[in-house]
């Protein structure tokens, strides 16, 4: 193979970057290896951000790199570990933690408090396929718990809107995780973990090689990674094991037998056995009590601990990357990742129990004349029997193969790589039911006994004369067994994509240098199919799924798509150069095109070799997702204020009090929709690079997003004053053009409000700042060997909301009820590492700090001002700082021995329990707080082979 005539002579920017990230233990590779580079050794290097080839490591487009060796020595465990620690990781999510979350078998990130499925992430520098299921039971999202983390050489964040390169979705930014393709030595290693707390004891084995033949042309790396993570339970931690004993209010049990009454919420108790009947249930902890202010049940305090704080996992995932050196100027390769992964998990005894409500609303009982009941009766592990609540977890599995055949080199002065490649992903969530008509039938049998009529009140409520004592009782594990049990959701997505690029480092000259050019050109289709259980579907006549308590949305459809990219790179002087890029994206969904152009252009002035100034502007978008377009009808019944009725009536909107038409019932229905636009983002960055010696470098920049077209789900109200506004041209902006708005109000002929169709529209907009800031020192300190720091922090300067046209904007960064609504948002977030080094001993201890974020009651309380009747205070709960802690040591040239403590001070958020009330089961945030406490975690490497 021919070497690149030029030497790379990289500048001291450059040096003092690739220094300074280095940890005493390895040097990091800062610059993503190509696929070419069997083929032409490069001096320049493609690092994400960028597709052609170059030797500057710092240009406008800020990258932040974490290196295997930061993967292993700051203790993280897995990719969502490395992300969700991130500076950048300012936005709370759903996951395992949050009970009953939509995809509580997946694990996400969240950029700058944006969402999950606006950030771009890369395996290789190509697209992962989409998660099956949907965040939030909307969104569609990447699931990042399945890329394998042993095998990953690092990983390359890349902040702000990258559409105008990689397309769709990359708003936030992009994640790009980079695999090994190559080890010096074969690999072998254990390591298992637990937590000082109990529970989630791990154990993880890893295997890695390379293996050669046809005189070194063949090469090829398998790498093959095994989990075994048992579950953290409730139980097992003090805030989740019971509920808030050291809250603003006097702490309360949970209602596990309560009769309610349906008009006024009080209680009423009518056991006349006085909870004796109940005593054994939750470990014989269930007793009466009496809650001020509503009346007496039988509950206990301990229910709360029988769900999972962290999910049970088992795993395996396989890797291979294969090359062939067909000729000096030509390889092909094929790449090969596959998983296998199973998440279990419970929720917990607050979402396994029954009552009349789901059924009949409400019950008629002649023993208390005015009034309709409720009955409501949670689950024990002894009504369960068995093992209680670990028999009944629910379990995602989790498929998924991603096939790559592609091939690159040289044709003239021009590189070149093609790859075709097929992702699928497979979802089967075996989720624990009750079934309608059996649990329903058991307690109409052993309790409410035969429907005798109507209720005199309003006449339309069953009359029951129940079986109060047979109520307050346990249930044969037997019984449980013939009402419950298992069914399966099956989703999938699947991802064909073909990509051809050419690059050329040098297309012209200019005064500084050589001109870059790449151009892409991309075709592909992709599908989405998620059908559940058929008895989980709302049924036409009903509206209700043959599944108590629960229900689900079936959705399916595909589209094809195509895209080109180019991008120009000029060094104008010695020290300016401008890059430019643009991209064209088009979908065809359901017959009809979207399509999308973006740009950006980038400046890098050098006016000294140690100093960067840089900035980028462009353009950013998401085409309407899979799920957008094609989630499937589903119903349901409400009331709304009829706006343009009380406007016939002299009523205007914000003041239909008196209005007769303010409270009409209709029959809703809502699903995807596959006219949707484009979300649409306008972008710029602007920093500074100062680099005052080879071993020591700071970063600062400046990030801003405006958003619009987002997708949400029209609600009632939006849609009834849109009518209004269409139908009467008073001043308002509707939420949809009028044509859809009418179309979508159902009146019949004395026009009477009769149904709403609230489908998915492009609704919201938002506006985002961000300062973000890093620095990185390496200290040569003589014999006592070798010191390295680095730290990075992000500061939201503002972040705003519009959810609706004309609505007004919410300020998700000081309004406290907004930042929890939107699933909860810190202002700062910083990341900070010092390492040391010498012969064959490392160290490292990292720190993560979450800043100030608003406390419960100040949610609750809608402002910072809210004091509550005892006396608590809304406010800010403070900064938040854990710490992990790892040794390293080479026992020999091919044993290596890792001890990692993570959170090594055993942090808890137990401060916040104060300020929620003693009703909560779980008193701290955990969208964004943990409660896993210390872990601890032994790893043994051996090397063998060459």
């Amino acid at each position: 193979m021919t070497p690149h005539a030029s030497t790379f002579k990289p500048s001291l920017l450059s040096r003092a970057v690739l220094s300074a990230l280095l940890i005493p233990a390895s040097a990091v590779a800062l610059a993503q290896e190509s696929d070419s580079d069997r083929v032409r050794d490069l001096n320049a290097v493609t690092v994400t951000g960028s597709l052609i080839p170059q030797t500057e490591i710092e240009t406008a487009t800020p990258v932040m790199v974490i290196s295997a060796e930061d993967i292993q020595m700051r203790g993280f465990q897995s990719v969502a570990d490395v992300l969700q620690q991130a500076s950048f990781a300012t936005g709370g999510i759903q996951g395992g933690q949050v009970s009953a979350s939509f995809t509580q078998g997946a694990e996400a990130a969240s950029m700058f408090g944006l969402d999950p499925g606006y950030t771009k992430y890369l395996i290789n520098g190509r697209p992962m396929a989409s998660y099956p299921a949907l965040y939030n039971g909307s969104d569609v999202f990447n699931n990042i718990s399945g890329i394998p983390v042993a095998l990953i050489e690092r990983i390359e964040i890349l902040p702000g809107g990258q559409s105008s390169l990689y397309g769709s979705d990359a708003i936030a930014g992009v994640v790009n995780v980079i695999l090994k393709k190559n080890v010096d030595k074969g690999e072998f290693s254990i390591r298992g973990g637990a937590f000082s707390e109990g529970g989630g004891n791990s154990l993880r084995l890893t295997f890695a090689d390379n293996f050669s033949a046809m005189d070194g042309r063949l090469n090829s790396l398998l790498g093959i990674q095994v989990d075994d993570r048992a579950p953290v339970w409730g139980y097992q931690r003090d805030l989740s094991r019971q509920y808030n004993q050291n809250g603003y209010s006097a702490p309360v049990a949970a209602r596990d037998f309560v009769v309610i009454d349906a008009l006024t919420s009080d209680y009423v108790f009518a056991d006349p056995n006085d909870c004796a009947n109940t005593t054994g249930n939750f470990k014989g902890t269930t007793q009466k009590h009496t809650r001020a202010g509503y009346g007496s049940y039988c509950g206990s305090f301990i229910s709360p601990g029988y769900r999972t704080i962290r999910n049970g996992k088992e795993s395996a995932q396989v890797y291979s990357y294969t090359t062939l050196d067909v000729s000096d100027t030509t390889q092909v390769y094929a790449e090969v990742m596959g998983l296998y992964e199973e998440s279990e998990y419970s929720s917990g005894s607050n979402y396994a129990w029954w009552g009349t409500s789901s059924t009949f609303g409400a019950y008629y009982d002649p023993a208390y004349p005015d009034t309709l009941l409720n009955l409501q009766r949670a689950f024990a592990p002894e009504d369960i029997g068995g093992k209680g609540y670990r028999d009944i977890m629910s379990t995602d599995t989790n498929k998924a193969l991603t096939v790559t055949l592609g091939a690159n080199g040289q044709l003239g002065d021009w590189d070149y790589s093609a790859y075709v490649s097929r992702a699928e992903y497979r979802l089967t969530e075996h989720s624990w039911v009750r079934f309608r008509d059996k649990i329903d039938n058991y307690f109409l049998d052993r309790v409410l006994g035969p429907e005798q009529g109507l209720d005199p009140i309003y006449g339309a409520y069953p009359v029951f004369t129940p079986d109060y004592a047979a109520f307050y009782s346990s249930i044969d594990p037997a019984d449980f067994r013939s009402f419950t049990g298992f069914v399966d959701t099956k989703s999938r997505t699947w991802d064909n994509l073909a990509h051809v690029q050419f690059s050329n480092t040098s297309l012209f000259s200019l005064p500084g240098g050589d001109a870059g050019f790449a151009i892409v050109a991309e075709v592909g289709n992709e599908g989405w199919d998620y059908s559940p259980d058929s008895r989980m579907i709302e049924g036409p006549e009903t509206l209700v799924s043959e599944i108590w308590g629960m229900t689900a949305v079936s959705g399916a459809g595909h589209r094809s798509r195509y895209a080109v990219t180019s991008e120009l790179r000029m060094p104008l002087l010695e020290s300016l150069t401008v890059s430019a890029s643009g991209r064209y994206d088009a979908f065809d969904i359901a017959g009809n095109t979207v399509d999308k152009p973006t740009w950006s252009i980038g400046v890098e002035y050098r006016p000294v070799e140690s100093l960067l100034l840089r900035g980028k502007v462009g353009t950013a978008f998401r085409a309407p997702s899979l799920a957008d377009a094609f989630q499937g009808l589903s119903g349901y019944y409400n009331s709304t204020v009829d706006y343009y009725r009380c406007s016939l009536d002299g009523y205007l909107p914000g003041d239909t009090d008196d209005c007769s038409w303010d409270n009409e019932s209709y029959f809703g229905q809502s699903s995807g929709n596959p006219d949707l636009k484009p979300i649409e983002a306008d972008v710029w960055n602007a920093g500074v690079v100062w680099s005052p010696t080879a071993k020591l470098s700071f970063a600062v920049d400046y990030y801003s997003w405006k958003i619009e077209n987002e997708v949400d789900s029209i609600n009632d109200n939006d849609l009834m004053r849109g009518e209004y506004y269409c139908r009467t041209g008073a001043a308002g902006s509707p939420v949809a053009s009028c044509d859809d708005i009418l179309s979508w109000v159902g009146r019949d002929a004395n026009g009477k409000l009769v149904s709403l169709y609230t489908p998915k529209v492009n609704i919201a907009r938002q506006e985002l700042e961000v300062v973000t800031a890093s620095a990185n020192y390496m200290l040569d300190i003589g014999r006592f060997g070798s010191l390295s720091f680095s730290s990075n922090y992000t500061s939201k300067v503002s972040h705003e909301l519009e959810p609706t046209p004309g609505a007004g904007t919410i300020d998700l960064l000081r309004d406290p009820y907004a930042m929890w609504y939107y699933d909860s948002y810190a202002k700062t977030r910083v990341d900070a590492s010092i390492a040391w080094a010498k012969d064959d001993w490392t160290t490292t201890l990292y720190a993560n700090r979450i800043g100030s974020t608003p406390n419960y009651l100040a949610y609750a309380g809608e402002g910072y001002d809210y004091v509550h009747s005892s006396g608590a205070k809304a406010g800010k709960w403070g900064p938040y700082v854990t710490y992990n802690a790892s040794v390293n040591w080479r026992a020999t040239d091919d044993l290596a021995f890792s001890l990692m403590v993570n959170n090594l001070t055993n942090k808890m958020p137990d401060h916040q329990a104060s300020n929620y009330p003693g009703t909560s089961s779980t008193p701290w945030n955990n969208y964004y707080y943990d409660i896993l406490g210390r872990a601890v975690y032994l790893e043994a490497k051996y090397s063998f082979g060459k």
